[in-house]
């Protein structure tokens, strides 16, 4: 007789966050396995605390990297790796790989869990996926390991910080072996660790379709057009903005890092404390808006950002319509993207109450910090290791809410948007 286990059926979402529950569970486990040590000693709570934030590729720690040994490097790379990839699509991909088919209900997971994705190149997109991947983290590592070589490091130094650096700016996960992160790093770590963190939060969908374009001539869709702009306007406004708040004091190269950093990356080039407050807050402002679709990054996301501005600009001039190069955003597209801001808000909202109520560390630094794990950006201000067992528990919560968050409302409103056939009398309400 069969178990009624065998009978539970999970959907695509429900498949994801059991993947990600139990990837967390095997780094807290592994981060507590004999041969991994850190020189400061390491708690059960700051285990699940590293794990989390590694897993949903944040950053926040409550344990300096730099104390573990290279066996918790490495457990710290695999989950850094294996969270930013995503465990359905590197499961699938693997299927792929070793079978060179997929099967027909993986093939339809992947596709709901990819609303951009036609079901007939899934099998190029997976491929795609991990070539593109790690071609990039061998290149950034590359150039990462010369920059390195010239701050002083020996060559198996430099080669070791230049992986660590790759992987973590690719899968904008933000950690760093070194404790102040890359602060007085040259100019080759920072502007490589800028290209790695803008190829790995502008999405796969994008990068596909950018490559794909050059070898058939194909238009750019809608998705990619609305990224590459706001991505674009996102790093230039936020590095002139902060260029002048501080008012001269951050040279561009800083003031470009912080901007481009801040969309869920996590690595710092300057003290955050020394910053302006309205620095902060516009880094607060980047870190809630957070990287694109489909790539390694949190936040709400450029494309939820940009539909609810230009809808809220349409409305405000009396248009129905939200019309966007030519195409008009179909209206369950719009409301989902509210649903999403609203949803962000909300947990933004609980977080930082419940934070301040065991912590008051000041309104603007929880508010940072709630930001930062709910965004998965992994920028702080120092309270992270102060908030006690309490804190990191909602800190973890939060983490894990941002990174998967957003897919499983995209998944409820998936799921429930069918056709009314029943049409109900209109009414205002004023």
């Amino acid at each position: 007789m069969k178990s009624k286990l065998s009978h539970i059926r999970l959907n695509p979402w429900q498949y994801l966050i059991l993947s990600f529950l139990i990837l967390i569970s095997l780094g807290t486990f592994s981060l507590n396995l004999p041969f991994v040590h850190h020189q400061n000693g390491i708690s059960f709570i700051d285990s699940l605390f590293t794990s989390t934030s590694a897993v949903c590729v944040t950053g926040l720690t409550t344990v300096n990297t730099s104390g573990f040994n290279w066996q918790g490097e490495l457990v710290l790379l695999l989950l850094m790796q294996l969270g930013a990839i995503g465990i359905m699509t590197l499961s699938s991909s693997f299927i792929l790989a070793v079978r060179g088919k997929i099967s027909l209900k993986h093939k339809i997971s992947f596709f709901r869990t990819q609303e951009n994705t036609s079901l007939h190149d899934i099998h190029d997109i997976l491929r795609f996926i991990l070539r593109i991947t790690f071609i990039t983290e061998f290149i950034g590592a590359i150039l990462l390991s010369i920059g390195f070589s010239f701050m002083g490091n020996t060559f198996w130094e430099s080669i070791h910080q230049g992986i660590f650096h790759s992987v973590s700016a690719f899968c904008n996960a933000g950690f760093s072996n070194y404790d102040s992160s890359l602060i007085g790093m040259n100019a080759i770590i920072k502007y490589t660790v800028m290209a790695l963190i803008i190829i790995g939060g502008i999405g796969y969908h994008v990068i596909y379709e950018i490559i794909k374009k050059y070898r058939i001539e194909k238009r750019y869709s809608l998705h990619t057009k609305i990224v590459l702009l706001t991505t674009g306007i996102l790093i230039f406004a936020g590095a002139l903005f902060i260029f002048i708040f501080e008012r001269g004091h951050l040279s561009v190269t800083d003031s470009l890092f912080q901007s481009v950093t801040a969309r869920t990356a996590g690595f710092n080039s300057i003290d955050l404390s020394n910053l302006h407050y309205l620095s902060l807050f516009f880094i607060t402002l980047l870190m809630f808006i957070g990287a694109s679709p489909g790539s390694t990054g949190g936040g709400i996301k450029t494309t939820t950002f940009f539909i609810v501005a230009f809808s809220v600009l349409k409305i405000l001039k009396g248009k129905s319509d939200v019309v966007v190069f030519k195409r008009q955003i179909p209206n369950n597209v719009i409301l989902k993207s509210f649903a999403i801001l609203s949803a962000y808000f909300i947990v933004a909202f609980l977080g930082t109450l419940a934070l301040l109520y065991h912590n008051n560390d000041g309104f603007l630094n929880t508010l940072f910090e709630v930001t930062s794990a709910l965004g998965t950006v992994g920028l702080s201000l120092g309270i992270t290791s102060e908030v006690g067992m309490y804190g990191k528990l909602i800190l973890i919560i939060i983490m894990f809410v941002g990174r998967v968050g957003p897919a499983s409302i995209a998944m409820l409103t998936f799921k429930n948007d069918k056709k009314v056939k029943i049409i109900y009398p209109e009414e205002s309400v004023y």
